[in-house]
Order: structure tokens, then C-alpha cells, then sequence
């Protein structure tokens, strides 16, 4: 299998789930072995879609390079990977992408638009050749070997709404377009006014969002699974490993896992090599 791209220039707008600010976003064909490279035109600056470049993972996955940040690229990026796109320009006149719909749908059906387009270099992938875990006390993330790759993730919250839930989900193009990619994220009604208060959430939206006030899903009609929200934990986990720079060939494993312990386990996996190998698919 040879890289991928988008085969047009494909242009979309919407609010920032942070800023709040409308956003303009443009994804475009990028040269083989480009990679995935967010370019923000407010500020001139060009931010290459790595692991290592992750500054911030509290309320999303934020990327940075030279004083300039672009903030929630895991649902892109996890389109990204879902499409099997290897090398993209997504350009941008604000700090995020638009949230669209707070899933990965709504980006995915952008790069089907734009088609997808093999390019003249073989695609690499990063084999798992050793478990690697991080585990922060309350939550753990595993990467294993294994011949495909695949995610499994168990999730538990005090709310009824959510209680516990488990999801395994074996990695195919389809697959991630019918049963991860629709996954709105979610978040708590309570939390709303702490997140205004450091200046987050401004465009956070019963439209985007799966709103959670106590036992309750407020906004129930637009949940596509009973069990949406270990599905987006996936659709989370899918964008953060794809910030390793090339399909991973091995099974995830999360249990409570986020952004800051996804981050964590790509750090560790790369901190030896030994850990992985390259190959050709």
C-alpha cells in the first residue's frame, strides 16, 4: 500500500469548541511524506501533527511549535486516520479546527468529498514489538503486539447516564466510518461554568455536544449507540495514536484512559527502540 491524500482542496466553517470564534478550515493535498501538517494563517505558522509536539491534554490535544498552538485535533486527526490519509494541509484562520458535529463523521465525509489519492511511496506503519503501558493511578493505556490493529477501551463514571462501559473494535476503514467516526463527545452540565471561567467550552452546544446533567443525557435524540461514549473514548484514543506519525500495527488498550495518558504511552512506546519496528504493510 502506498501514502495517501486528498485528491481537491475541500473548505469548511463552523465555531471553535474552546475559542468559540468562527473558524474557516481547509484541508488540501500534501506531497508524500509531507504528514499531517496544521497551518494557522492567523498567525503565519505551520504546526506538524506529532506526538512530540503535544504541549497540553487536559481539555483536548493541543499541538505547538514556535510560540504557535492549534488546540482538539484529535477528532480530525482521528478522521485522518479512520480515511487512511497519510499527508494533508489543514489550514486554518483561528486556534482549532471547527468542531462541526463534536464527532469524526463530520470531517470524514469532508475527506470522502475531496476522494482520497495514492501516492508514488510505500506507506510505513509502526509494528508494536513489546507491551508498553502508562498508568497515571487512575487510569491505564496499554499498547500490545498484534498482527492488526485494533482498540479495546473500558470507561466508568458515577452518572447513570454513562455507568460503565466496554467496546472492542477491530480497526478497518468501513468499521471506523459505521461504528466509531458518528461518536459525539460528551461533557457535564456542571463543569460548564468552570470551564467559561478558564476561558474554555465558549462553543460547546447542545448540537455538539452530548450534554450529561446528572443521570441524564439532555439532549438523548441525538445519540446515534447506547454506548457513545466508550465509542468516542475510541474515536480519542484513534486521533492521539495517529500523532505517531504512521498507522500503528498492534492492539490499544485504555481503561480510563484521556488525552494526557495517550500521550503518555506514545512517549514511552518511542523512548525505546526496541519497542517497535518499521515495516511495509
Amino acid at each position: 500500500m502506498n501514502r495517501a491524500t486528498i485528491s481537491r482542496e475541500i473548505t469548511a466553517s463552523g465555531i471553535a469548541l474552546h475559542d468559540g470564534a468562527s473558524v474557516i478550515m481547509t484541508l488540501s493535498p500534501a506531497p508524500p511524506g509531507a504528514g499531517v501538517i496544521f497551518e494557522r494563517g492567523d498567525v503565519a505558522a505551520a504546526v506538524p501533527a506529532r506526538w512530540d509536539l503535544v504541549g497540553e491534554t487536559r481539555l483536548g490535544t493541543v499541538i505547538g511549535l514556535d510560540g504557535a498552538s492549534v488546540g482538539v485535533v484529535e477528532h480530525l486527526m482521528a478522521a485522518v486516520a479512520g480515511a487512511e490519509i497519510d499527508d494533508l494541509f489543514v489550514r486554518l484562520d483561528g486556534p482549532e479546527p471547527p468542531i462541526l458535529d463534536g464527532d469524526a463523521l463530520s470531517y470524514l465525509t469532508l475527506l470522502q468529498q475531496a476522494g482520497r489519492c495514492e501516492q508514488a511511496m510505500p506507506r510505513r506503519a509502526l509494528k508494536v514489538l513489546k507491551d508498553v503501558t502508562a498508568d497515571d493511578g487512575k487510569g491505564r493505556a496499554t499498547l500490545r503486539p498484534a498482527e492488526t490493529l485494533s482498540y479495546h477501551f473500558e470507561i466508568s463514571f458515577p452518572s447513570a447516564a454513562i455507568g460503565t462501559q466496554r467496546f472492542d473494535f477491530a480497526f478497518s476503514r468501513d468499521g471506523f466510518a459505521r461504528e466509531i467516526a458518528p461518536a459525539r463527545t460528551f461533557g457535564f452540565v456542571q463543569e460548564l461554568d468552570y470551564l467559561k471561567s478558564i476561558d474554555r467550552g465558549h462553543g460547546a452546544s447542545l448540537q455538539n455536544s452530548l450534554a450529561i446533567d446528572g443521570d441524564h443525557v439532555l439532549n438523548r435524540e441525538l445519540m446515534r449507540f447506547p454506548d457513545e461514549f466508550v465509542r468516542h473514548k475510541i474515536l480519542d484514543a484513534i486521533g492521539d495514536m495517529a500523532l505517531a506519525g504512521a498507522p500503528l500495527i498492534g492492539r490499544f488498550e485504555g481503561v480510563r484512559s484521556g488525552h494526557g495518558l495517550n500521550n503518555a504511552l506514545l512517549k514511552a512506546l518511542f523512548a525505546d527502540p526496541a519497542n517497535y519496528a518499521w515495516v511495509e504493510p
